[in-house]
């Protein structure tokens, strides 16, 4: 059963203590009718999947500087978004943010769905997404339960059923506090809640607007909670890259498949990641020279780490993979990050005076 006073309390505190981000439209605004808009509620929601707001912020700055509506981000070339979205990860994202944005500004003319369900149709929206764009972008009350919110309803609860199994009941509980007036305030509230005063550590449980009514608290274990269900480890997975660097200063790159890990991504050609030792498959011939160190990074399912081969070579050679990139279209940020760590590793070596 929802208690008004509990949204109420809540969306007090919101009014006094909501988190200034460039896609929101602040609570005193919204009170007064001004909805956002939902080219950048959409956006800002696909970039934060599994991804921080600290992370974010720059990135969105970027894409609504260069892209400042859906029909411009639908004409732009996909070279030119996956080369944006460098270093944000999950690449995925980025190739339905396209197709996205495409439907949108095509078939759709340029009008995003005002419900969850025509939402969760287009691509790489997901139940969560869908939830969060109709609640914020068009006052929906739809209910949107993210880690904050999780964390927030298992406290507020006191719900000792770890996570991930605990998600049904914690959205259940979420569900009965969602409000029909103001339902993207409160959502965000809600997230805010979590993210400033609700934190995974150390809770700041006297700042918090339901602190009376919290049974995590009044139990004094709300630090504590949700529990969750121990992760398996990570398997490693290894592999070769190999680095080269033209005469003229032009560096071997290819752009990855789409589908896969990294899809449609520039990087340097290399073996396949497996559990055992790599196969070699250099690109050119040349003198390659192994460098001492190696590429470590993790990604969601596997910790990866790659031996990293550099080499000079003549102007005028032929790769069997990938194509030399001339030193002024060459850009690092264009790299995903475990690409940039393998050109931080071998620059030195292929450059004149290892600058």
């Amino acid at each position: 059963m929802r208690d008004p006073d509990q949204g109420r309390a809540l969306l007090e505190w919101y009014d006094r203590h909501a988190r200034d981000l460039p896609w929101r439209v602040p609570p005193a605004e919204s009170r007064a009718g001004v909805l956002p808009d939902p080219y950048l509620v959409w956006l800002s929601e696909v970039m934060l999947q599994q991804t921080t707001v600290a992370a974010v912020r720059d990135y969105f700055h970027r894409f609504t500087t260069r892209w400042p509506t859906v029909q411009t981000l639908a004409g732009a070339a996909d070279s030119e978004v996956m080369a944006a979205w460098a270093g944000l990860g999950y690449y995925a994202r980025a190739r339905n943010l396209l197709k996205c944005a495409r439907l949108v500004a095509g078939p759709l003319q340029g009008r995003f769905p005002d419900s969850r369900a025509g939402l969760q149709a287009l691509p790489g929206i997901g139940p969560y997404t869908a939830a969060a764009i109709a609640a914020i972008a068009w006052q929906q009350p739809e209910t949107v339960v993210d880690g904050n919110v999780e964390r927030v309803m298992a406290r507020l609860h006191d719900v000792d059923t770890p996570l991930p199994g605990a998600k049904p009941e914690l959205t259940a509980l979420a569900a009965a506090l969602t409000p029909a007036r103001r339902p993207g305030d409160h959502a965000q509230a809600l997230m805010d809640l979590g993210a400033t005063i609700c934190t995974p550590k150390s809770p700041q449980c006297g700042c918090c607007p339901w602190r009376d009514d919290c049974k995590g608290r009044a139990a004094g274990r709300a630090a504590e909670l949700p529990r969750r269900t121990p992760k398996t480890a990570r398997p490693t997975r290894f592999g070769v890259i190999y680095v080269a660097r033209r005469g003229d200063g032009a560096w071997l790159l290819e752009r990855r498949p789409d589908k896969g890990l990294l899809g449609g991504m520039l990087g340097w050609p290399g073996s396949d990641w497996g559990s055992g030792r790599p196969v070699a498959a250099p690109p050119i011939k040349a003198s390659w020279q192994t460098l001492g160190a190696e590429v470590r990074h993790t990604f969601t399912h596997f910790h990866l780490r790659l031996t990293v081969e550099a080499a000079q070579t003549v102007a005028r050679v032929r790769p069997s993979r990938g194509q030399f990139i001339a030193p002024d279209r060459f850009r690092r940020a264009d790299l995903p990050s475990v690409m940039r760590k393998a050109y931080d590793l071998a620059r030195p070596a292929l450059t004149p005076g290892g600058g």
